[in-house]
């Protein structure tokens, strides 16, 4: 079926969730025009998805948004328990790893999800793109040629293809009939809110933990804010989530007063459960985010699962939208993210659990799609589908000779012959030396930063290439 048809938008994104925004974002910069609608007046004002994952944090980077994530966000504050009022102990939350050349971010960077979705906005606005907010999507259609959506405003959009980034309660999925096979990972409710505390109540300095026979809560200090997240289990009744409510809760299990919540700035209660869609793709609509997996919180995978599945799909609609790749190249987006989503939602599971602690699984920095359609080959230390490692690069990184929209040929330590690209969308850039976390070869890095093909010469390299719109001069 042919996409790139002239309509009036080339993509409408429903939600304006991380998810949405960073996909926005990657489409913009693609010259893909994207029309994001989000039935709620403003951004998310909550903190909930707050652990942004190294992994995350290199595709932030690559979206331009990487300074700002710095200058927002902060490490994770180390664990103290409390009992009876007393600090029990310190412990930390969260594998730390020094930063290496292959891998520059060693551990989780905490930031509210508002923080990061403003960030995200602000971006987005710098591409040329926008956000209309208090218009949600109401019903569509879709025929070989289009989709169309009908908006509680009134308007109707046409659009080659429809991204549904419109949370677990998604609208477009139940439009759609697809259906979520999941559990109820906890049948304990939770109650999690944004609160202020007086200063000389309680340090910033720690992620405050207390046990309690009625469930345990947290208290996190957010970084570049004067915020705590609360984060409080129910193992009897249903959270209130008035400011009375909260306050309740903290004078009931912690040694603070109610009076020491100077403020709630926002509250939400939720039971965690673990669901999947059981598919991602309905002809031209896909699903991303939570529409598509909800986690939960623990391990904190459902933020950083749903920013890498707009970055998985963000080229593939580019390349078929506006460089003549197949239709069937969006194939691939359910047949490399449908799995990594069950994964991560196994992993959180087993961490609220208690069944599996916190580790390098969660930094998300291993995972790939060597079982992809579109991983084809090994060379050095790699094969097609792994994450492509950082590194120096002639005064520069590797990640700034990736970032961008483009495609790069790398050639590490061999005298192979890069050839001509045939496009812009295709650059090249050589490494005369091996490095170690490649060893040696030729190395096609995707848009999204992982291997897609990988050998010891360019046999093969011109039939790979075509199918994704790119090809060689000559």
């Amino acid at each position: 079926m042919e996409l790139n048809t002239v309509k009036e938008t080339d993509v409408l994104v429903v939600g304006a969730g991380p998810c949405g925004l960073a996909l926005a974002c990657d489409l913009a910069r693609r010259g893909v025009r994207a029309l994001v609608v989000e039935q709620a007046p403003g951004l998310f004002p909550g903190s909930r998805g707050k652990g942004v994952q190294p992994r995350t944090r290199e595709v932030l980077d690559d979206l331009g948004v990487g300074g700002a994530v710095r200058a927002y966000g902060g490490p994770a504050p180390v664990g103290m328990a409390w009992q009876n009022g007393e600090r029990m102990g310190e412990h930390r939350m969260f594998r730390v790893a020094p930063p290496t050349d292959a891998e520059p971010y060693g551990e989780p960077w905490m930031m509210p999800q508002w923080r990061t979705q403003e960030i995200l906005l602000a971006r987005l606005r710098e591409l040329g793109g926008d956000v209309a907010f208090s218009t949600a999507l109401t019903g569509l259609d879709q025929d070989a040629d289009g989709v169309t959506a009908q908006l509680a405003t009134g308007r109707v959009v046409r659009a080659s293809c429809l991204v549904a980034a419109d949370g677990g309660r998604s609208t477009v999925r139940r439009e759609l009939g697809i259906a979520m096979t999941g559990e109820t990972v906890d049948p304990a409710p939770m109650l999690v809110a944004d609160v202020r505390i007086a200063e000389t109540a309680l340090d910033r300095l720690n992620w405050h933990m207390m046990n309690t026979d009625a469930g345990f809560i947290t208290l996190c200090p957010l970084p570049g804010t004067e915020d705590f997240q609360l984060v409080a289990q129910f193992k009897e009744g249903e959270p209130d989530t008035s400011a009375d409510g909260v306050r309740a809760v903290v004078a009931a299990r912690t040694h603070l007063a109610a009076a020491d919540v100077t403020e709630v700035r926002w509250a939400s209660d939720f039971r965690p459960r673990a669901a999947l869609a059981d598919r991602f793709r309905d002809g031209r609509v896909f699903l991303a985010g939570d529409a598509a997996h909800v986690h939960s919180p623990a391990g904190g995978q459902g933020l950083n699962t749903s920013v890498q599945d707009a970055y998985n799909l963000g080229w593939k609609l580019g390349q078929v939208l506006r460089h003549g790749a197949p239709a069937a190249l969006l194939d691939s987006y359910e047949q490399e993210r449908r799995p990594v989503a069950a994964e991560m939602l196994g992993l959180s599971t087993r961490i609220h659990r208690g069944e599996q602690e916190r580790g390098r699984a969660t930094q998300q920095l291993g995972l790939g799609y060597r079982e992809g359609p579109l991983s084809v080959g090994r060379a050095g230390a790699l094969e097609a589908g792994d994450r492509a490692p950082d590194g120096p690069a002639d005064g520069r990184r590797l990640f700034d000779v990736f970032r961008g929209p483009h495609f790069t040929l790398l050639a590490v330590g061999t005298e192979a012959e890069l050839p001509e690209p045939g496009t812009a969308a295709l650059r090249t850039h050589r490494l005369p030396d091996a490095y170690e976390p490649y060893g040696t070869g030729l190395f096609l890095i995707r848009p999204d930063g992982y291997i897609g093909w990988a050998g010891r010469d360019t046999a093969g390299l011109a039939e790979y290439l075509t199918p994704l719109g790119l090809g060689l001069a000559g």
